[in-house]
């Protein structure tokens, strides 16, 4: 087990490493760099055109005129040594002042979708299987079908309209008026409770519908082999049977999804913040990306890609605790 642990631990560092340098490269791929952009908005606004030399005078106080390995080097070996992020061109502060301001929300935002996910998806899943083709069934199948077909900015946009059509108020943000600048407190804490709901509904909603799907699909394939029928004819009760047998066996496949339900968790929750004005990192890395502001954008994308790694090192833990075959391999 602890050979198992240590080689899972091994494979997600190596895997972190290869996520930053994609995620720095890729903020480098479109044509240009913030230099180039902010130009382009001072010509917009109606201001002069730069100097070619003043250009390259930004570039150098940015740091842009490097390579691109060497800018690379210089923010990794700063955020190992000194936990610094980089500068943020764009809201001229610290990188690292956004991402803790951000990372919070984001995180507790894609938690408890999580955890709705899996308290919806497992016990519906099983009762659609054990109940093959009964209305319920059926019922629970059309709303999968809905969830999986409809996207959660689109259900953001038609909750915002709901509440301001029939309440007379835009359910938007995570807190009131009188808590959003206030600083932390018990009630604050409460009214943001208060607020999360909403948008871990809408962003659960999706990924709640897939899994509903393959815990159907993975119980059904269990429920039909032999094994279970040689388990019931020694008198097991079905309630019983369903748990020890082919309930355990059906999870493997439900377990190692966290790996892909995390990533599509962030990925929705950077539009449906964007749709409610929620103060998570999706915003700020949608107008880093658009700016070009890398320092902020690579920051986020590198701390997110983490998040999506671990939840794949959770589940390889959980399906080596479940199936203890998987640890010999």
């Amino acid at each position: 087990m602890w050979k198992y642990l240590l080689r899972r631990s091994l494979y997600m560092l190596f895997t972190v490493w290869v996520i930053s340098i994609i995620s720095f490269a890729a903020i480098q791929l479109p044509p240009g760099d913030f230099v180039t952009s902010l130009v382009n908005q001072m010509i917009s606004a109606g201001g002069q055109e730069l100097t070619p030399e003043f250009e390259e005078q930004l570039r150098e106080l940015y740091g842009l005129n490097q390579p691109m390995y060497v800018q690379y080097y210089k923010w990794m070996r700063n955020i190992l040594t000194k936990g610094n992020f980089g500068w943020s061109f764009v809201y001229r502060r610290d990188a690292k002042e956004l991402i803790i301001e951000r990372m919070p929300m984001t995180f507790a935002l894609s938690f408890g979708s999580f955890i709705l996910v899996w308290v919806i998806a497992l016990p519906i899943g099983i009762y659609s299987a054990v109940n093959q083709y009964s209305i319920g069934d059926y019922f629970f199948t059309f709303l999968g079908f809905i969830g999986l077909a409809v996207p959660s900015f689109l259900l953001a946009l038609i909750f915002l309209f709901v509440s301001q059509r029939y309440f007379d108020q835009a359910m938007i943000g995570l807190f009131s008026s009188e808590f959003a600048d206030a600083p932390w407190s018990w009630a604050k804490l409460f009214d943001m409770f208060k607020h999360l709901w909403i948008p871990v509904l809408l962003i659960g909603l999706g990924g709640t519908a897939g899994l509903i799907r393959t815990m159907r699909a993975n119980l059904l394939d269990e429920l039909n082999k032999p094994y279970v029928e040689t388990a019931r004819s020694k008198g097991l009760t079905e309630t019983k049977l369903l748990i020890k047998y082919p309930l355990r066996h059906a999870l493997n496949p439900f377990i190692s999804t966290i790996g892909w339900t995390l990533p599509g968790l962030i990925a929705g929750e950077v539009i449906v913040a964007i749709v409610l004005n929620l103060p998570t990192s999706g915003p700020v890395l949608y107008a880093a990306l658009q700016q070009q502001d890398m320092y902020v954008a690579a920051g986020f994308i590198l701390l997110l890609s983490i998040l999506t790694v671990i939840g794949t090192f959770i589940s390889d833990i959980l399906l080596a605790v479940l199936d203890p075959r998987i640890r010999l391999q």
